[in-house]
């Protein structure tokens, strides 16, 4: 299904003009050469575009999709259609005069290959040229007076006869499209496509994902005897045509050379994309799942809105966002001279939209730092951020991402991270805070835990580990007060301990809590009374023993609402 995928989006930039055909490529060409329809050179037009370069402009030469030009790094190897001055003129500023009659005279036997055959006045014309020219009296030809010395400097030049550039002309992109398909082998049927093939043995290499080898990976190899069978070597155990072997590996080789449109969740490189390559979907799932910045004129009101409509179901006329295209989002991690697929996800765009606007919801909470919580921030709280390496756990967060994008539970793992970092650094963010919060909503069916998994302070709740969590931000904000500036809290030696055995430490608390009131003044003495016997009200006379996990999350989550609540009141005033 994922080289199907990639194989239609291939046709879908191809259509589009962002790709080429197999057998095209784009190169850059400088001059064209224009040709009478006998084949006489006429004139030497330059190619070249003013590009911005460094607040000033530049002449550079124009992408042109051609015909591919195979590897050359020694020999003489003629391209089709295009190539520089030494093969198409046979002159350059080298001193081998003879060698570069050797490379022209080459080239013209090329094109005579493939175009003596084809019914065409272009083809007849390129024909002419070769057979007329005459490269040791080029430099004498008024054509090439005015721009010898530029041709000299090199780039490459391209044919163009009565106005119309010989790549263009049917017959000869047919005559080359045939014989960039001479291929030899025994055609099979294409597992991808369907279509009779003849299978690539090794399928090209993606670049671009992090991690991985520079030189390019393979997502499709086999290199071990265990993987041959019936005499079926390398990549021919699963035959997949020349066709589409091309055709995925140049669709995700171009997704991945975007690097804004590259996202990173732990170890894995994540791309997505529509049915269709309309790149304003793969845009706005950038925003609302990784936080890309909001392009101008859009702001986080607008944004929330299209969320909120796209999950239910409704198009998105203002951004052109329609709930029922095809959608795709593929994770690519690191594995030696292979790639990983990490997860592959594949629904409407309405309904990744939809568990997408369900998360955020669950995520939301007092005090965050987003509106919408990005996908790399929310798992940065599970990791330490005083070591070297800053990365979550690569199976946590592909499982994580999973669990979002197909609207099913969150792993155990990111819960178990979450409270780690939580034990070691006793500290409660808001980022923290929302993962508890969206866990337990999803995850949990105990019903009492409803009540407390709320955005802010839910003063009413009489669940017992939630208001014990608010009591004991209380305790704290007295020690604060009676003794500012002091190095270690209760915090710091009790919370892990008060949210685990709270029979055992909040005893201790309480005494030590009646000492720090007593060193403040009467009218705060008498608030912080106020605030005790109401929770105490709730606890009863005993503490609970031991707090299971589930427990201990509403205790986190009752603590850190009860400070942004004192914080709230302090803004307030």
């Amino acid at each position: 299904m994922i080289l199907q995928a990639l194989t239609r989006l291939f046709e879908d930039l191809v259509q589009q003009g962002k790709l080429a055909r197999p057998g095209w490529s784009p190169a850059k060409i400088s001059y064209a050469l224009c040709l009478d329809e006998k084949g006489n050179l006429e004139s030497v037009v330059p190619t070249l575009r003013e590009v911005p370069v460094k607040n000033k402009t530049q002449l550079l030469p124009t992408p042109m999709e051609l015909p591919s030009g195979a590897t050359r790094s020694s020999g003489i190897v003629p391209f089709f259609l295009w190539d520089n001055s030494t093969y198409l003129l046979g002159v350059d500023a080298k001193p081998k005069p003879e060698r570069s009659e050797k490379c022209f005279k080459a080239c013209a036997e090329f094109h005579h290959e493939l175009l003596d055959d084809v019914n065409s006045p272009i083809a007849a014309a390129l024909l002419s040229f070769f057979d007329k020219w005459n490269p040791k009296e080029a430099r004498n030809h008024p054509a090439l007076a005015d721009c010898w010395d530029d041709l000299m400097k090199g780039g490459n030049l391209i044919f163009r006869v009565n106005g119309q550039f010989a790549q263009d002309d049917p017959a000869i992109r047919a005559a080359w499209d045939a014989h960039y398909n001479q291929v030899q082998g025994e055609k099979q049927q294409c597992l991808v496509t369907g279509e009779m093939d003849v299978p690539e043995a090794v399928h090209p290499v993606i670049k671009g994902v992090t991690g991985a080898q520079s030189s390019g990976a393979a997502v499709v190899s086999f290199n071990a005897p265990a993987f041959c069978s019936y005499g079926k070597e390398q990549s021919l155990n699963a035959p997949v045509g020349k066709y589409a072997a091309f055709a995925y590996t140049a669709a995700l080789n171009y997704l991945l050379s975007d690097r804004q449109n590259v996202h990173r969740i732990g170890d894995t490189s994540v791309v997505c994309w529509a049915e269709g390559a309309e790149p304003q979907y793969s845009a706005f799932a950038a925003m609302s799942l990784f936080g890309d910045a909001l392009p101008e004129g859009l702001t986080e009101r607008d944004l929330h809105n299209a969320l909120k409509n796209l999950a239910q179901g409704l198009p998105c006329k203002e951004l052109q966002l329609d709930p029922n295209r095809p959608f795709y989002i593929l994770g690519l991690a690191p594995n030696a001279a292979r790639l990983s697929v990490r997860f592959f996800y594949r629904d409407s765009f309405g309904t990744l939209m939809k568990h997408v606007n369900a998360h955020h919801e669950r995520m939301e909470i007092i005090g965050s730092y987003y509106a919408i919580t990005p996908l790399w921030a929310m798992l940065r709280e599970t990791v330490n951020m005083n070591t070297s390496d800053k990365s979550p756990s690569p199976v946590m967060a592909g499982a994580t991402a999973r669990a979002i994008f197909t609207g099913s539970n969150y792993p155990a793992s990111l819960l178990e991270a979450t409270v780690l970092r939580i034990r070691a650094e006793r500290e409660i963010t808001p980022g923290r805070a929302a993962i508890i919060k969206a866990y337990y909503l999803k995850n949990a069916n105990v019903s009492a835990l409803k009540e407390v998994m709320t955005v802010s302070l839910n003063e009413n709740s009489t669940n017992i580990p939630y208001t014990l969590g608010r009591l004991f931000a209380v305790y704290e904000a007295v020690q604060e007060c009676a003794n500012p500036g002091i190095n270690a809290t209760i915090k710091d030696k009790y919370f892990n301990s008060a949210s685990a055995t709270p029979a055992t430490i909040f005893p201790i608390l309480d005494n030590l809590c009646q000492k720090h009131l007593r060193k403040l003044d009467t009218g705060l003495r008498i608030s912080f009374d106020k605030q005790i016997s109401t929770l105490k009200n709730v606890l009863g006379e005993t503490n609970p023993t031991r707090l299971t996990l589930p427990e201990q999350g509403s205790f986190n989550l009752g603590y850190y609402h009860q400070k942004q609540f004192r914080y709230q009141k302090k803004e307030d005033k």
